[in-house]
């Protein structure tokens, strides 16, 4: 076999359909967020200005969050030198713990190297913990949690997304005695939609479901401490398992799940994505623990960002664009078209030194190609304008006029 070839065919496929992803070269300036400089392939550098980021409220360059990380690296050094149970565990990494539980109101929390990795490995090993489980899954689900549900080796069962009445027939169509998880999300963040939090947990008392949560894109955001969605409608204590991010909000790295501490230890104890991954390093830890512990209280930044997502798709929708807007903080532009939208995206990189990723199938369905703004507070009125303007001369008077963009 021609394997060469055969890559060559895998690559060709994703430029005919106008899918291949490129990866621009940045680098981001301390002190100085939303900036960046674009390092362009022939060499040269442009400053450019990130409307894609998911550092959602700027802590990655947060004084507190940067003032623990250089204390801890010199303390400790660069790595933590093992996975968990073989000397990786740090006074860092259960401060970071301890802080995560308190945050969502539960008796522990266990710490991953990404989001991903927590979504994965619980969902794929509860079914070891409930034999027999059976796991309901919102058709919208996260990648993650697509994967953790489809290699568990139990039943699942996908329910069409947010439909309640869906999940309801499904759960009424599988044996009463069976164990049940329903694993759904709070924010959906390619529509930036919201779970039906309260009636799936209605759903789950009625059927004696457990309940699972991605609180990704919404962990640091919303609630008085920003515990998340979850927290905001006053609904933690009704959730069984709780996921989180650190890599978006919180401007660090790394991902958990807060339950109870018997839960916490049954995963801990049985998955493998947590028994032989090395842990993170101890100074990104205390980074983490930092930005958790000072957004528990400053609220001030999570006002501001709802307020800047608020203004922006104002803005958009004044000019006409179609916009997605379910009153959380994302902002998708819905172009249709995965050339268009690489298109548009790189006169805005080239022309204007805006950066915004295209979001194309398989991550969105085919037919809903955008681009997906991402707001923050350190987002000036400077830089709104210069997106507003662009973005209204753009869909205008270009090539691609308004009409073939919208579909």
């Amino acid at each position: 076999m021609d394997y060469t070839a055969k890559l060559d065919d895998a690559l060709n496929r994703l430029h005919e359909e106008g899918r291949y992803r490129t990866f621009i070269d940045i680098e981001r300036k301390k002190g100085q967020f939303p900036h960046a400089t674009w390092r362009k392939p022939d060499g040269s550098e442009t400053p450019i200005t990130v409307w894609c980021g998911n550092d959602y409220l700027g802590m990655g360059q947060h004084p507190v969050v940067l003032s623990a990380m250089h204390e801890a690296i010199d303390a400790t050094g660069a790595g933590s030198g093992g996975t968990r149970n073989i000397s990786g565990t740090t006074v860092y990494h259960k401060r970071l713990e301890a802080e995560l539980a308190d945050l969502h109101g539960k008796e522990a929390a266990l710490l991953f190297t990404s989001a991903y990795i927590a979504n994965d490995a619980t969902l794929s090993t509860l079914p070891k913990l409930f034999p027999g489980l059976i796991i309901y899954s919102d058709e919208l689900n996260h990648a993650s949690m697509i994967e953790g549900v489809r290699r568990n080796g139990g039943a699942k069962r996908i329910f069409k997304h947010n439909d309640l009445d869906d999940l309801r027939a499904k759960l009424e169509a599988d044996d009463p005695a069976a164990p049940k998880l329903i694993a759904f999300e709070s924010i959906y963040s390619m529509d930036g939609d919201f779970g039906p939090i309260e009636a799936i947990c209605d759903l789950a008392n009625e059927f004696g479901a457990l309940t699972y949560i991605d609180e990704v894109h919404a962990v640091g955001m919303y609630g008085p401490r920003g515990a998340g969605v979850a927290e905001r409608d006053r609904l933690m204590h009704r959730i069984d398992i709780i996921n989180g991010t650190l890599a978006k909000a919180y401007g660090v790295m790394g991902g958990y799940i807060a339950a109870s501490a018997k839960m916490c230890d049954a995963v801990r104890s049985y998955a493998p994505g947590f028994i032989f991954t090395t842990s993170l390093p101890p100074a990104v830890a205390a980074g983490a623990a930092a930005s958790v512990r000072h957004l528990k209280t400053d609220q001030e930044l999570r006002d501001k960002h709802q307020t800047q997502a608020k203004i922006l798709k104002t803005r958009l929708k004044g000019m006409g664009l179609p916009i997605i807007d379910h009153g959380t903080h994302i902002v998708p532009v819905i172009v249709g078209d995965p050339v268009h939208t690489k298109q548009l995206s790189d006169m805005l990189l080239e022309g204007y030194g805006i950066y915004v990723q295209p979001i194309n199938f398989p991550t969105v369905p085919r037919g809903t190609e955008r681009l997906r703004f991402t707001p923050s507070p350190v987002h000036g009125p400077d830089e709104m304008d210069r997106l507003v303007r662009a973005m209204d001369e753009l869909w205008s008077h270009c090539a691609l006029n308004r009409a073939e963009l919208a579909g």
